[in-house]
């Protein structure tokens, strides 16, 4: 899927976006995931990528201003037997570059994944976002998101 808006073009990622991937999520101080743009840590992200890929269930995709890539989010479907059967799309690592919030990159990003649900027959979209963020649920919840559940994770590593 490539979509092509005023000033913005969203599109499936290539293994040659890898580079300005990383360096986004490496430059996000508030996500605390342990991203890099150390060299050694690179094939880390090429294997992730050729998981996504592969994945009939997973999207990756990059939304470029002026040929350069600004922002990134993910979908994944799942299917659960709670809810009668029912499959929701998981948007995640949604991500803008710092200098570009604020600046209408990330409104067409979720809107594509909501696109890509309702055309894949999903009545329903998920995200978390990091408690922290609170600019980032405001943006949500002018979206038509609604807070609705409380998160827990544990890291393992």
């Amino acid at each position: 899927m490539v979509v092509e808006l005023p000033n913005i073009l969203i599109r499936r990622a290539r293994r040659e976006d890898l580079p300005a991937l990383v360096a986004m999520f490496a430059a996000d101080a508030l996500g605390g995931h342990g991203d890099t743009t150390d060299p050694e840590a690179f094939q880390d992200y090429v294997r992730a990528f050729a998981v996504i890929e592969a994945s009939p269930d997973q999207t990756l995709y990059v939304a470029e201003r002026g040929g350069e890539v600004v922002g990134t989010f993910q979908t994944m479907v799942t299917t659960s037997l709670s809810g009668r059967g029912s499959s929701a799309m998981i948007i995640e690592a949604v991500q803008t570059r710092a200098d570009m919030r604020g600046q209408g990159v990330g409104g067409p990003m979720i809107e594509i994944a909501i696109a890509e649900a309702k055309g894949r027959g999903i009545g329903r979209v998920a995200l978390t976002s990091n408690a922290i963020r609170k600019d980032a649920h405001r943006f949500y919840e002018r979206l038509g998101f609604k807070p609705s559940h409380l998160g827990f994770k544990m890291a393992l590593k």
